[in-house]
């Protein structure tokens, strides 16, 4: 019996123009230069002779098979991604791409960027354009309320700043 899991939400198929050249770089040295080290010390474990209780055999095949795994994602996954628009011709709402500043009900304010699912960044406060606060901030204008169902509980905001430029 295997184990079976739901399929889970379509993301949004959107990338920033960075976000995509971001991944495409990441693919390249996947690709043309971490892959072939890995192999060559592949290799060179596999001469050392008996296989079964070679470690760093073991260690470079699981190696391997994350990075074939991880070409093969990003393989696919930039194939239906989209470059979101940079900058919308209406620049005082929220749309993909927006860097908003929010007040929070304790009067603590938030940066964040909107940006595809494939660049979110919790440090950096790039959230997906899929998150619960994203969905909802969409269309909203400086000085607009809203509330949002975050993991925490309901939360209400109201937004301080949209702009487009980082």
């Amino acid at each position: 019996m295997g184990r079976w899991r739901p399929p889970q939400a379509a993301s949004t198929a959107l990338i920033t123009r960075a976000g995509h050249d971001k991944l495409k770089i990441e693919l390249d040295h996947l690709w043309r230069e971490r892959r072939p080290e890995v192999v060559r010390a592949l290799a060179a474990a596999a001469a050392e002779g008996d296989r079964s209780e070679n470690a760093e055999y073991t260690y470079r095949k699981k190696q391997l098979g994350e990075i074939d795994r991880r070409v093969r994602y990003l393989g696919k996954r930039l194939q239906c991604l989209k470059i979101g628009p940079d900058a919308p011709t209406d620049r005082k709402a929220i749309y993909f791409g927006a860097w908003i500043v929010l007040e929070d009900d304790s009067g603590t304010e938030h940066r964040y960027r909107i940006v595809g699912p494939d660049e979110t960044d919790a440090p950096l406060g790039w959230i997906s354009i899929d998150s619960p606060l994203a969905r909802a901030a969409l269309r909203k204008r400086i000085d607009d309320e809203f509330s949002a169902e975050l993991p925490g509980g309901r939360a209400s905001f109201v937004i301080v700043d949209v702009s487009y430029e980082g």
